[in-house]
């Protein structure tokens, strides 16, 4: 999970900045904890407490009101309702990744990924986006190699991952939807040597920089693991409530986060 934090970290730096390179200082200056981080956190928080995540999404609203959250987002979070808005923004898979963490079988992570991905992202799409991304982390954790992943993924939700970076690259651009986001997301990964070249992919793309690092960050450690000095960066950058919060959670359910497979 803290792989997810740290890619958020890295590519807020970036977010429209279209970088178009990977060759960028990894925590550099202005790096901070988006609502990426903190609807993450979020999720971890209501399952270790067992509280729905809706009031619970809310509430950190409020405690972090300007980490950058989406307008029809703040709107849902400001308001009395409870119901979804139909979106399919990339939202719904950048928080998601403790889900592939916390549940013991696959059909568990895609059924809480839907639960928790409802709250607010309703569309087919949104959806999708959610539960690939946390059957990628949990895949990932559970010894399932790049192939086998990419066919599953591509099985099940139906995403393009045999294109390559380099052709997606020049003509990628900013990108709020889950369907422009999760399969590059996923493509950075497959194409990765490590945890930091992953993100680097992810950031290198141009596009919606923090929750492509996000994303692509959750997978990539369940894969790689979290090198130590990206973990320890990533979690001094994080106020102590969240990181309070966050490593009650990779205690529980996230082992010790050190690298466990390396290659392809």
């Amino acid at each position: 999970m803290i792989g997810a934090l740290a890619g958020d970290i890295i590519g807020s730096a970036h977010e429209f900045g279209r970088t178009k390179s990977k060759r960028f200082e990894l925590f550099a200056p202005g790096c901070r904890f988006t609502d990426d981080s903190v609807l993450t956190v979020a999720l971890a928080d209501a399952i270790i407490s067992g509280r729905e995540y809706g009031p619970v999404m809310k509430e950190y609203f409020r405690r972090y009101p300007r980490a950058g959250y989406g307008g029809m987002f703040a709107g849902w979070a400001l308001s009395k309702s409870s119901e979804p808005y139909g979106s399919f923004g990339n939202g719904a898979a950048m928080r998601i990744s403790p889900a592939g963490w916390a549940y013991d079988t696959l059909d568990d992570v895609l059924a809480r990924a839907r639960e928790y991905t409802c709250v607010t992202h309703d569309h087919p799409e949104g959806i999708r986006g959610a539960q690939a991304t946390a059957a990628a982390v949990f895949l990932c954790r559970t010894g399932v190699q790049k192939p086998e992943l990419k066919r599953y993924i591509e099985t099940a939700f139906g995403y393009d991952l045999s294109r390559r970076l380099d052709d997606i690259r020049p003509h990628y651009s900013f990108d709020e939807t889950c369907q422009g986001t999760v399969p590059e997301a996923l493509i950075s990964f497959l194409e990765s040597e490590s945890y930091e070249d992953a993100v680097r992919n992810a950031v290198s793309l141009g596009g919606d920089s923090d929750t492509l690092g996000c994303i692509t960050g959750g997978i990539a450690e369940a894969f790689y693991g979290l090198p130590d000095d990206i973990r320890k960066s990533a979690l001094s950058i994080l106020d102590p409530r969240l990181r309070e919060t966050t490593e009650q959670f990779v205690n529980r359910y996230c082992g010790n986060g050190l690298p466990r497979q390396q290659g392809t």
